[in-house]
């Protein structure tokens, strides 16, 4: 794996003792259609996308031979629960969420996504970190507030985020239920600038998920966001895309204390 094949965070408040990635498609042994989009093997970390198995825990050892632990890979279902990064490892039974969040070096906090938001998070006095996994579902339901809440309940001061590779505004189609969904999820809030109509299909919108998550993380409290130029939809020979391409792998976001 080589420079290239990841993203590294350009999040100028993050503490010095906060170790971060963002995974792309390149620089791993799965074939098509989890390759890199280059006919060269993709780095596909998702388990559950019925790729082989034996290419998927090779392309997770080189990812780990990155890392200071083993990545807490929780099962997502689009909600809002967060995990104690610690409790998650061999041995221990499967831990379901869509965060976690770590308070002692070494451990690593990880989401996988394919056109989902992900956002990384650090309190500034570097004590406390947390990874979430937002999409729509879960934006919408707070899941990111969420995060924050167990942050500083586990000790975290002022927090910054980082919003990863995700479906863009160019290319993220929805319909007006996701619309009154963000409307109610937040009262008060003008969220129609991360709404445009859709110039082809009458009574559908393009949203902008880096607007709605930036709201939601203002909700929270949260005013120092970094991040969120990478679309995961347009960028084929650099990111999988579920939305794009229906079976495809998954990309990892990690961060950690070091």
């Amino acid at each position: 794996m080589e420079e290239g094949d990841l993203v590294i965070p350009d999040w100028p408040d993050a503490p010095a003792n906060v170790g971060a990635l963002a995974t792309t498609r390149r620089g791993g042994v799965s074939r098509a259609p989890y390759d890199d989009g280059r006919g060269a093997g993709g780095l596909n970390l998702g388990l559950h996308v019925a790729d082989d198995p034996a290419h998927v825990a090779e392309n997770r050892a080189r990812l780990q031979a990155l890392l200071p632990g083993r990545p807490a890979w929780i099962a997502q279902v689009h909600g809002t629960d967060v995990v104690d990064a610690a409790s998650v490892g061999p041995g221990q039974p499967v831990r379901t969420g869509d965060a976690s969040i770590a308070g002692a070096p070494g451990i690593v906090c990880a989401i996988l996504t394919a056109d989902c938001l992900p956002v990384l998070f650090a309190d500034r006095a570097g004590k406390v970190v947390g990874a979430a996994h937002a999409g729509w579902r879960g934006l919408a339901g707070g899941v990111l507030g969420q995060t924050v809440a167990r942050m500083r309940a586990a000790g975290a001061g002022e927090v910054t985020a980082w919003m990863g590779p995700a479906i863009g505004p160019q290319a993220f189609e929805v319909g007006k239920d996701v619309f009154d969904t963000f409307t109610r999820a937040l009262p008060g809030i003008d969220v129609g600038f991360a709404f445009t109509a859709h110039p082809a299909h009458p009574g559908k919108y393009l949203a902008d998920m880096f607007a709605l998550a930036r709201l939601m993380l203002a909700a929270a409290g949260v005013s120092s966001v970094a991040g969120g130029g990478d679309c995961t939809a347009t960028q084929a020979d650099r990111f999988y895309s579920y939305r794009r391409d229906g079976v495809t792998g998954r990309q990892a976001s990690l961060i950690w204390l070091k």
